[in-house]
C-alpha cells in the first residue's frame, strides 16, 4: 500500500481542511449567539423568552461582521504564528547538519530520494520518545523529534520515524490537523470567556427573581439554559473535529515509512520502543494528536487519535511482511542503576556471578567457582 499513491486520500484531506475552517466559523457564530442570549438574559426585565431570543438574534446580526474579522484575524495569526506558539509549548528549537549531523542526513536522504523539500528540523530535549511534524505550506513544514527518541533509536529506526513524518506532510495530514488545533483553541477559549462572565455574574438577572408574575425572570431562566446548551454543542462538535481526522492516517504514514525505507521491521521496531513512552509533559492535547504516537486515548477510546500500537504493527506485518518483537517490557521504577553498567572496568562493580556449583535461587554472596570462594 503506497501512501504516496494515495492522491484520493490528498484531495480528500484538503477538502477536510476547507470544510473545518468554514465550520469554525459557524462555531463561532453559534458562541456568539450564546452569548447574546446570556447578555440579554443579564438584562433582563421580565421579557418572554421569545422575546429575549428575537433580542439576541439581532444582537448577533450586529456582531455577525465583529465576530467574522475576529476569527479570520485568529485563522491569520495561527497561520503565521503556530509553529512559534507549538515550540513554546514543546520548547522544540532549529537544529543545524553541525548541530545533529545523524539526524539531518538521514531526513535529507529521504527527501532527496524522493524529490521532496526538505522541511525544517527541529529537537525538543525530552526524555519522551515521540515525534511530530507541522505547518500549513512548504516554507513552513518542520519535523520535530525528542532527545529521548535520538537516543533509544537506532539509525535505521529514527529513520523510519522520519519517514513516517515525511508521510503526513506528503499526504496533508499536517495541515488538517493544525486547521483542528485552532478549532480546538477558539472554542475553547470563547466557552471559558462566557462561563467566567456568567458565573461572576453571580446568577444575577435583571429585576428581582422573586417580584412580578410567574413569567418575571422565568424567560431569563430559560435562555440562560438554552445558552448553556449551545456553547456545549459547539465544544462537543469541536471534539467531534477529531472523528474527521481519520484514524486511517497513521496506518497510511506507516506504509509511507515503509515504502521510503523499504524497511518494515524498523518502523515495527521504532513504533515497539514508542509505545507507553511518548506522553509530552505539558503538551496539549493538541500537540499530542500530532505525534506519532498519542498515549492519551480518552473515554473509552471514543476520540482517540491514534489506532493502537498493536494494530499498528499487525498491519505492516500482515501487508508489509515485517516482524514484530512485540510489546517491550517498562523499566521497573524500583530497578537499581547499579545493575546496568555490567561492563564496567571495576570488578568489584559487577554483579555476583554464580559459578557452575552454586545453585541458582541462593542468596547473593560472592562468586564461587569449584575451588570455594574468590579472594
Amino acid at each position: 500500500m503506497a501512501a504516496y499513491g494515495l492522491y484520493t486520500h490528498i484531495a480528500s484531506n484538503r477538502l477536510r481542511s476547507v470544510l473545518l475552517l468554514c465550520g469554525l466559523f459557524v462555531l463561532v457564530y453559534v458562541m456568539v449567539f450564546a452569548g447574546a442570549l446570556i447578555a440579554e438574559a443579564m438584562t433582563d426585565d421580565g421579557s418572554s423568552v421569545n422575546d429575549l431570543i428575537t433580542a439576541a438574534l439581532r444582537d448577533l446580526i450586529v456582531a455577525l461582521p465583529v465576530a467574522t474579522v475576529a476569527t479570520a484575524i485568529w485563522i491569520a495569526i495561527a497561520y503565521f504564528f503556530h509553529q512559534k506558539i507549538i515550540d513554546a509549548v514543546t520548547g522544540g528549537h532549529d537544529v543545524t547538519r553541525q548541530e545533529q549531523p545523524r539526524l539531518y542526513n538521514l531526513l535529507e536522504n529521504l527527501c532527496i530520494s524522493r524529490g521532496i523539500a526538505m522541511p525544517k528540523l527541529k529537537v525538543m530535549e525530552s526524555d519522551a520518545r515521540n515525534a511530530f511534524a507541522t505547518g500549513l505550506n512548504p516554507r513552513q513544514y518542520s519535523i520535530t523529534v525528542t532527545t529521548g527518541l535520538l537516543a533509544a533509536l537506532d539509525d535505521a529506526e529514527t529513520e523510519a520515524v522520519l519517514a513516517h513524518e515525511l508521510t503526513h506532510i506528503r499526504n496533508g495530514d499536517v495541515q488538517m490537523m493544525v486547521v483542528a488545533m485552532i478549532i480546538a483553541g477558539v472554542v475553547a477559549f470563547l466557552a471559558e470567556l462566557f462561563f467566567r462572565l456568567f458565573f461572576r455574574s453571580g446568577f444575577r438577572f435583571g429585576g428581582s427573581r422573586s417580584s412580578g408574575s410567574n413569567k418575571k425572570g422565568g424567560g431569563a431562566f430559560v435562555v440562560i439554559l438554552l445558552a448553556v446548551a449551545l456553547i456545549a454543542i459547539a465544544w462537543a462538535l469541536s471534539l467531534v473535529v477529531r472523528l474527521a481526522l481519520s484514524r486511517a492516517r497513521e496506518f497510511l504514514a506507516d506504509a509511507g515509512a515503509v515504502e521510503l525505507t523499504k524497511n518494515p521491521d524498523a518502523m515495527i521496531s521504532a513504533l515497539r520502543k514508542i509505545e507507553h513512552r511518548g506522553e509530552l509533559p505539558g503538551a496539549t492535547s493538541a500537540v499530542m494528536e500530532m505525534c506519532i504516537d498519542n498515549p492519551r486515548h480518552g473515554f473509552a477510546d471514543l476520540f482517540a487519535t491514534h489506532p493502537s500500537i498493536d494494530s499498528r504493527a499487525a498491519a505492516l506485518v500482515k501487508f508489509a511482511g515485517g516482524h514484530d518483537p512485540g510489546p517491550l517490557p517498562l523499566p521497573s521504577p524500583d530497578e537499581a542503576p547499579a545493575a546496568l553498567p555490567v561492563d564496567s572496568d571495576d570488578p568489584a562493580a559487577r554483579p555476583p556471578q554464580a559459578g557452575p556449583w552454586q545453585q541458582p535461587g541462593s542468596p547473593a554472596e560472592p562468586a564461587q567457582g569449584p575451588w570455594g570462594r574468590h579472594g
